[in-house]
Parts: structure tokens; C-alpha cells; sequence
């Protein structure tokens, strides 16, 4: 869902439609009356590329209803390895932000808890 505003402005810039898949029942899928002509030429937008694998999803499901998936791109590129989508795709920044699977975290080796602190993050209290 991150990608909806970019998405809806870069359709608006091309004066092309802009449609959104969302997730449901754990498959991506057009709903809220959204649909795609086959043949259609389409451009997935995204936020964030990371291992790709969302965006194959959308690909694979776009072809599915017969669209003519044609590129994709996103804002942030942080490690999306060359190739990993089967259509050409670009970003407009790449940022080298590493991620480990749990057995090869350098904090889980060290015992060290993970937190991800955002804009709600309240910092525990603390006896002292």
C-alpha cells in the first residue's frame, strides 16, 4: 500500500489509469471495482524495492488477467538484486541497507534484542 500515492501521481503525470492491487486472503488481486483490459500495457509502481518478491506477485497476477506487464519501478531501491524481476525496473535512489535471515543476524549471534522504534516508539521504563 505504500505505493499508492506515487503510483496515483505518476498515472497523472502520464494521463494513463492508475488501478492498485491489494492483498486478500494472502494473494494480490485488483478489487474496489479496479480491473485491466487484456493487452493492456502496465507499469507497477512501488514504494520500495527490496527482494522483489511482492512485485513478481503483482506481475504474475497482472499477467494472469492478461495485461502486457512492461516495466517497473519504485522510489527506494534498497537490495533488490539485478535480474530479480523478469521486466526491466528502475529507482529513483538505492540505498545499501543489508538484511540477514535470523540464523545469520550479527545481533542474534551477540543475544542482543531487535526492536524497529518508529514514530510510536516509547522507550522502556526503566527502575533507575
Amino acid at each position: 500500500m505504500g505505493g499508492l500515492i506515487i503510483g496515483h501521481e505518476v498515472a497523472r503525470a502520464l494521463n494513463v489509469p492508475f488501478v492498485f492491487a491489494e492483498r486478500q486472503e494472502g494473494t494480490f488481486t485488483l478489487r474496489r471495482g479496479f480491473g485491466v483490459e487484456p493487452d493492456t500495457p502496465v507499469a507497477i509502481v512501488e514504494d520500495v524495492f527490496t527482494t522483489g518478491r511482492s512485485t513478481r506477485e503483482v506481475i504474475d497476477m497482472l499477467r494472469g488477467l492478461g495485461a502486457n506487464v512492461v516495466a517497473a519501478g519504485s522510489i527506494v531501491d534498497r537490495g533488490l538484486t539485478p535480474g530479480a524481476l523478469p521486466i526491466p525496473a528502475r529507482s529513483l535512489l538505492t540505498l545499501n541497507v543489508p538484511a540477514w535471515a535470523e540464523s545469520d543476524c550479527p545481533l542474534c549471534a551477540k543475544g542482543l534484542p531487535l526492536s524497529t522504534p518508529g514514530s510510536r516508539y516509547q522507550k522502556p521504563k526503566t527502575d533507575s
